[in-house]
């Protein structure tokens, strides 16, 4: 059976913390699909269709990641994929109290799932979208917060 992860969020925009979990947990998994979530709370500065395309160009390199797009609770479209792992990134313990709560239900209402958290890597703890977005909003460069393939964008 493959192991297939969904690494799931808004992306909005992907950051350099994003990828570089994705790409540390490549050797962790046969598939990692990185599914790009409706959140009904969000209101998100980058469509859709442009999020999906940064991301595959992110990951174009490697044929163990493919990008969707969903609008169902993550457990659902896990099992919809046939994915046993949910895969998170920490930057912080603020995150982790975040994300273990939800790991939590998810494990009453899909126990068959597991979730995965990887540690941030340091020099990127203090990197999130919603820095992004700031600087971008404000004029400021936020070339370096997004993976390369994509800075041209920024």
């Amino acid at each position: 059976m493959k192991r297939i992860a969904v690494f799931a969020g808004s992306f909005d925009p992907i950051t350099i913390g994003h990828e570089s979990v994705v790409r540390r947990a490549l050797p962790l998994f046969d598939h990692i699909i990185i599914a790009i979530g409706e959140n009904t709370q969000k209101k998100c500065m980058y469509s859709l269709e442009q999020r999906k395309r940064w991301i595959e160009k992110t990951f174009a390199d490697t044929d163990k990641v493919t990008v969707d797009t969903y609008n169902m609770l993550t457990v659902d479209y896990c099992r919809q994929k046939n994915a046993k792992y949910i895969l998170r990134g920490l930057r912080n313990g603020t995150d982790f109290q975040y994300e273990q709560n939800i790991a939590l239900i998810n494990s009453e209402i899909a126990p068959e799932i597991e979730t995965v958290f990887l540690l941030t890597e340091a020099k990127h703890a203090a990197v999130n979208s919603s820095v992004v977005r700031e600087l971008v909003t404000f004029g400021g460069d936020a070339k370096r917060f997004v993976p390369q393939c994509i800075q041209c964008d920024f």
